[in-house]
C-alpha cells in the first residue's frame, strides 16, 4: 500500500516490472498518483507510456483526482491577473484552499499575446479556456502537464463592430469529450426584429468547429455586466443571462444550452428580485447547482448595497429558487468569483483620498458566506478572473498539441 501523497522512484518502479506484478495492478496504482509522478513513469517502460496516454487511463486518473479533491476539500483556483496595467507580463497565479486563496505557485502563459489581450474564460477538469488577442484566438491549456492547443479558426465568418461574443466551456460526460460554445449576437437592444444569434461548437475529439442552429424564436440580448465569472456549467448545460422582448414586456431570464442535445431552453430567474434596482446580476455554479447573484442598493446607514445569493434546488423548477445568503457591504463592490465552498471574492476601487496614497488602485476582499469571515488581502493586485483548477492529464494525447 502506498501512503497518500507519496511518490515512487523509478528504481522502485523497475523493481515492480522485474517482480512481474500484474500490469492492471501497476496501472491502478499509477492512476492514483500525482500528475508529476505519472509523467515521470512514462519514461520507465514503453508499455507504461502507451497505457498512460490512453483515454481510459486519463479518465480513470481524473476520476480518482476528482474524488480525492472532493473528499479532502482541497480544490484549487487559478487567478488570471489582468495585464491591462503595468507590468504587462503578469502571470497566472494558481492558488489552493478555496476558503483562503493562499497562493502556492505562479505560471506564465506559454503563448504570446498583445498587452491586455489575454483572459482565462473558464476551466474544466484541469483544462483552462484562454482567449487571446481580444477573443480572436482561443487556446486550451493544461498547466499541470505543460501542454496547450490553439483552436482552429471560427466558422462564423467575419464579425463587425456591432457584434458581441460570448464563450462557454463544458465537459461532455456522455462522450468523455470537451466542447467550446461560441455565440455571436447584436450588442444593441433591438428596436425591430434582429437576426437570431449565431452559434458554433468546437469538439475536442474532432478538433473542429461546426454551426449549431438556434432553436428558439425568442429575440434575446446576452447580458454580461462586464462579468468576471465564467459561464456556469450545471446539469450538463451552459447558462447565460439574457434579456428578452415578448410583446411590450422586457424581462431577464436564464438561457441554457444543453451540451448533449445542443438545444437551447429558457429558465426563469427567482421571482421577487427587482430588475430596475439591481446594480449587478450574475449566474454562477454553487455545489453543482445553478446560482443567481444580485447586488442591489439598500437604505441602511453605512451600507450602500447588499449581495443576495439564490440557488435553484431542483434544476429547471422555477419555484425551487431559494435565497441562501444576504451580505451587506460598506461600499459598492463587484463579484469576481464564487467558489464551491461558498466563498465570494469581491473587488472595489479605492476612494479618491486613498487612491492618492496607494500604489495599487484596486482592493479585494474574500468573504465566507457561512461564517461570514473576511480575509481582506488575498494577494491580488488588479481586476482578475478566477477559474477552478485541479491537476489532470487531459490534453496529454491528441493532435496539434504543443509542449513547452
Amino acid at each position: 500500500m502506498i501512503p497518500p501523497n507519496k511518490t515512487i522512484s523509478s528504481t522502485t518502479a523497475t523493481r515492480w516490472g522485474n517482480n512481474h506484478i500484474p500490469s492492471d495492478i501497476v496501472l491502478n496504482i499509477l492512476a492514483k498518483l500525482p500528475v508529476k509522478s505519472v509523467m515521470r513513469f512514462r519514461c520507465v517502460r514503453k508499455s507504461w507510456d502507451s497505457s498512460i496516454t490512453t483515454p481510459y487511463f486519463i479518465s480513470t486518473h481524473l476520476n480518482n483526482n476528482n474524488n480525492s479533491c472532493n473528499k479532502n476539500h482541497d480544490n484549487g483556483y487559478v487567478i488570471h491577473m489582468s495585464n491591462l496595467y503595468p507590468p504587462y507580463n503578469r502571470p497566472v497565479c494558481t492558488v489552493a484552499l478555496g476558503r483562503t486563496f493562499d497562493r502556492i505557485s505562479e505560471v506564465q502563459y506559454p503563448f504570446e499575446f498583445t498587452p491586455g489581450g489575454a483572459h482565462v474564460f473558464g476551466s474544466c477538469n484541469g483544462l483552462l479556456l484562454c482567449l487571446a488577442d481580444f477573443g480572436k484566438v482561443i487556446y486550451l491549456w493544461n498547466p499541470s502537464i505543460k501542454k496547450f492547443k490553439k483552436l482552429p479558426g471560427t466558422c462564423l465568418g467575419k464579425l463587425d463592430k456591432f457584434t458581441d461574443l460570448t464563450v462557454g466551456f463544458a465537459y461532455h460526460s456522455e462522450n468523455n469529450d470537451y466542447k467550446v460554445v461560441r455565440i455571436s449576437c447584436s450588442i444593441f437592444w433591438p428596436t425591430e426584429p434582429l437576426p437570431l444569434p449565431e452559434v458554433e461548437v468546437y469538439t475536442l475529439s474532432l478538433d473542429s468547429w461546426r454551426r449549431v442552429g438556434y432553436n428558439l424564436t425568442t429575440n434575446v440580448k446576452f447580458i454580461n455586466n462586464y462579468c468576471f465569472l465564467p459561464i456556469p456549467l450545471v446539469s450538463g448545460a451552459l447558462h447565460w443571462m439574457v434579456g428578452i422582448i415578448e410583446g411590450e414586456e422586457n424581462r431577464i431570464i436564464a438561457l441554457a444550452f444543453d451540451v448533449n442535445s445542443e438545444k437551447f431552453k429558457k429558465l426563469a430567474l427567482p421571482y421577487g428580485f427587482i430588475e430596475a434596482d439591481t446594480l449587478h446580476r450574475y449566474l454562477a455554479s454553487f455545489k453543482e447547482k445553478l446560482a443567481f447573484i444580485t447586488c442591489e442598493p439598500i437604505e441602511q446607514p453605512g451600507f450602500p448595497c447588499q449581495y443576495s445569493i439564490w440557488v435553484m434546488k431542483e434544476y429547471g423548477i422555477a419555484e425551487s429558487w431559494n435565497k441562501l445568503f444576504v451580505i451587506p457591504f460598506e461600499r459598492e463592490v463587484q463579484c469576481l468569483a464564487f467558489t464551491e465552498y461558498g466563498s465570494l471574492l469581491f473587488g472595489h476601487i479605492y476612494d479618491p483620498v486613498e487612491r492618492q496614497r496607494q500604489q495599487e488602485v484596486f482592493k479585494f476582499v474574500l468573504v465566507d458566506t457561512e461564517t461570514p469571515h473576511e480575509k481582506k488581502d488575498p494577494d491580488i493586485q488588479c481586476p482578475s478572473s478566477v477559474a477552478t483548477f485541479m491537476e489532470s492529464l487531459v490534453l496529454l494525447d491528441g493532435p496539434n498539441v504543443a509542449s513547452y
